[in-house]
């Protein structure tokens, strides 16, 4: 890297015959960047992800890649302090409220006190305290003590709070137990939530029965189908049976949730990301009390186009 100007940053890369990728022909001097770094400029400087398009670079091989001006150069600080105070804000008050927090996972009876301190304590020092002020529409309100499945495109860590601040009405996450390993913020995940080992069999008959005496307590079940969070080039990815499944097993009505802006407010990509605006939208419900388990893969299509015709619309003002 060498500094042409006072105002520019440049790194020469050599002409290369291009290498098939997963999306497509990528350069192989990107490729082999430690870490596979891609330059891509403002708002991201460096962006650590495997297999970018070779159509996202800003510039031809053989030519000189610009960073930006100076400018750009202090975000990559600014960033990097909002994401760590994002970790802070985190544990801060799970670490208040710690005593409050394990008496109320003791029991499955105290859960509904344990997710009002979650919805109201938790996710509001998070968002606010990042800046994002949620704004949700409701095409259909929940009812108070009744149960649903929660599904929701999924792209950013942010999900989680959002989703909270989106339910008044107590549920249960259904996530990956590798959340578990995440330190403090894992010890309650794992009291509180369904966890499942997408590799094991086992673990996914297990979660039907957990679900089930959620259920029968009055909760409701929350699920990102997309079975993880889909790589940045992908809009929404196939959705997984096991949401759909479970809601017409149990007769509860699916209600299809659009997040709009949590890739662009705080993806996984390490430096990207504003504050502003959050933007969600609660679609009506679709039942499922008609329905057979033959009809899971028709239920889970339409919901499905609901979201992605949703996301390509964009939310209505």
């Amino acid at each position: 890297m060498v500094f042409a100007s006072p105002r520019k940053c440049r790194l020469a890369i050599p002409a290369v015959q291009p290498l098939p990728g997963k999306f497509g022909s990528q350069p192989a001097a990107y490729r082999d960047f430690p870490n596979r770094a891609v330059l891509q400029g403002v708002p991201s400087i460096v962006k650590a992800f495997p297999n970018v398009p070779a159509d996202s670079f800003r510039h031809p091989p053989g030519k000189i890649a610009t960073f930006g001006t100076m400018k750009d150069l202090f975000r990559i600080p600014a960033v990097t302090l909002w994401r760590i105070w994002f970790y802070i804000l985190v544990a801060l008050p799970i670490l208040v409220f710690f005593p409050f927090l394990l008496l109320l996972t003791i029991s499955q009876r105290t859960y509904p006190q344990f997710f009002w301190m979650a919805r109201n304590l938790w996710a509001p020092v998070i968002l606010y305290g990042m800046g994002f002020v949620p704004v949700i529409r409701y095409d259909q309100r929940l009812e108070k003590g009744k149960s649903y499945m929660l599904v929701a495109n999924h792209t950013s860590m942010l999900d989680i709070m959002f989703m909270l601040r989106v339910s008044r009405n107590p549920f249960v996450f259904v996530g990956k137990k590798e959340l578990a390993k995440i330190p403090l913020f894992g010890f309650f995940y794992k009291r509180v939530c369904i966890l499942v080992d997408r590799e094991d069999s086992r673990s996914r008959s297990g979660v039907y029965r957990r679900a089930q005496n959620r259920l029968k307590s009055g909760l409701s079940i929350c699920i990102f189908p997309e079975g993880g969070v889909p790589e940045e080039t992908v809009e929404l990815d196939s959705f997984k049976d096991g949401a759909f499944k479970m809601a017409i097993a149990h007769r509860i009505p699916v209600v299809p949730i659009v997040f709009f802006d949590s890739k662009k407010r705080f993806s996984f990509l390490f430096f990207s990301g504003s504050p502003g605006v959050l933007r969600a939208r609660v679609h009506p419900f679709v039942e499922t009390a008609d329905l057979m388990a033959a009809d899971k893969a028709r239920l889970r299509e339409t919901v499905r186009e609901t979201i992605l015709k949703s996301l390509r619309s964009g939310p209505i003002k």
